[in-house]
């Protein structure tokens, strides 16, 4: 339990301490116009108070990684905890905010306009299709599980197929609607019930603190076959929305529409991906206690899905009233990202189209599309959309890490804070595209016959990422160049 207490200890502090010199490095300007002020139209740029953005921030980026991806991902052992508390504060927190304050200080733009504005018009197009598709993927991906725990808690007549009816229902309605008519009035209720659900079972786990494991026990990969799940790269890609997530990029320029002022960046972009590291570390801890170690959690996650343990955990430790409370915020997660995922795909979409939303049918225009594709990609197996998601997810985080790395430099800044997250998820996320089944592994094995090892995917891996910063060492000869013209010809 001291290994616990420390990490949560640890979170908080980096909100107080390294938050603000990310935030001093940006340089925050509370006296700058934000687009809200300028650009409001009664859909997407809409002003909320801060508290409102905060939760919507934090529902939007939550999803089922804090919780499901922590509890499959502990089973890393215990550097799953260092992961979550490191990776949150000095990965996760700032790619969020960087890229937050970017879109606030370009209009409220979406992740595609302010990658390709740093990295090129080429990269701005793949990322335009990249990320739709992506945003897509994820409407679909968080359709299935809150479908299965509403099943769960209501009559047999009410079956999954009832509520994936109703659950996409009410996406399209979200993706449609005014910022502030569904989501400004439905977010801060789900917010409540999630956050009752993490200081609840954070509660119970000081009754239980005898099961809790600590850091230094047992420090070794738990999984049944360590050597098909290497901890690099495969927890980092496992455990993502609980310390860095490239998903978090795309919704964070709906609340730059509505911010009011830039000094509020902080506490709803860098401080929502610590109360989310904070959940995923309260989930890792707990679903290791409530199932007695990771052999009894292997045995658990053997017999069926995460969201049994988290009904039965939530259940048992909490009662029934406090369970289903708890319950209703692991629903509110997944369904909260899955309709603000479709709404991201729509400006997207609209972004790069020059398309105005002010007026329904312009929004229906786009969005239709949106929603038929996201039913097509329903019909695929869910185990494999959440595989090809994961890391899909991952690529994202990487382009968005280098993109405010540029930017940092091109505007003098201290960029080392982003660059060596952008080395360091280039390196996961290309070796794990090449090791993992779902990776470019198949494809080479389907072509050539050849399946790439771990150390050929690793060496591909740290090839790619000496490639990037070379090329990024060169931008800056650039740079340093342009400066000294400038020093002579002053």
């Amino acid at each position: 339990m001291i290994s616990f207490v420390v990490a949560l200890a640890i979170l908080i502090a980096g909100y107080f301490t390294y938050g603000k010199f990310v935030s001093k490095i940006f340089g925050v300007e509370p006296h700058r116009t934000t687009p809200v002020k300028t650009m409001a139209d009664g859909v997407d740029y809409v002003e909320l108070p801060t508290w409102k953005i905060f939760l919507i921030q934090f529902l939007n980026i939550a999803g089922l990684g804090p919780i499901f991806g922590a509890i499959m991902g502990v089973m890393y052992g215990p550097a799953a905890f260092l992961w979550i508390v490191f990776g949150t504060i000095f990965a996760g927190a700032v790619h969020d905010y960087l890229s937050g304050m970017l879109s606030l200080r370009n209009g409220g733009t979406s992740l595609p306009e302010i990658v390709g504005a740093q990295l090129g018009k080429g990269v701005k197009n793949v990322m335009r299709v990249f990320a739709l598709l992506l945003m897509i993927l994820v409407g679909a991906v968080f359709v299935y599980n809150p479908a299965d725990l509403l099943a769960m808690l209501t009559p047999a007549s009410l079956d999954r197929l009832f509520w994936i009816i109703v659950i996409f229902a009410y996406y399209m309605a979200a993706t449609l609607l005014p910022v502030d008519k569904l989501i400004g009035k439905l977010y801060p209720l789900f917010g409540v019930a999630l956050l009752f659900m993490a200081v609840g079972i954070m509660a119970m786990l000081f009754v239980h603190h005898e099961a809790v494991p600590e850091v230094w026990d047992q420090f070794y990969n738990h999984k049944p076959d360590p050597e098909a799940n290497p901890i690099f790269p495969m927890m980092f890609v496992s455990i993502a929305c609980g310390a860095i997530s490239g998903f978090h990029a795309t919704q964070s320029p709906m609340m730059a529409r509505c911010l009011s002022n830039e000094k509020y960046g902080r506490p709803v972009f860098y401080g929502a991906m610590v109360t989310e590291g904070i959940v995923a570390l309260i989930w890792a801890a707990a679903a290791v206690a409530f199932t007695g170690g990771y052999d009894g959690l292997q045995e658990y996650l053997g017999t069926g899905s995460p969201a049994i343990l988290v009904n039965n955990l939530s259940t048992t430790w909490l009662g029934t009233f406090g369970g289903v409370l708890a319950v209703l915020g692991v629903i509110a997660a997944p369904i909260t990202s899955g309709d603000t995922a479709l709404r991201s795909a729509r400006l997207i979409a609209a972004d790069f189209m020059g398309f105005e939303q002010k007026k329904i049918v312009k929004r229906l225009m786009i969005s239709i599309p949106v929603f038929l594709l996201c039913f097509v990609i329903m019909l695929m197996p869910y185990d494999a959309l959440w595989r090809y998601f994961a890391w899909c997810n991952q690529v994202l985080s990487v382009f968005t890490l280098w993109a405010v790395t540029v930017w940092l430099a091109k505007n003098r800044k201290h960029y080392i804070i982003t660059l060596v997250p952008a080395m360091f998820m280039t390196c996961v996320t290309v070796t794990y595209i090449f090791f993992a089944p779902e990776g470019f592994g198949i494809l080479t094995d389907w072509i050539a016959g050849v399946k790439p090892g771990y150390y050929l995917s690793l060496g591909i891996g740290l090839a790619v990422t000496a490639l990037f910063t070379v090329l990024f060492a060169k931008f800056l000869r650039g740079i340093h160049t342009q400066d000294s013209e400038m020093l002579i010809a002053g």
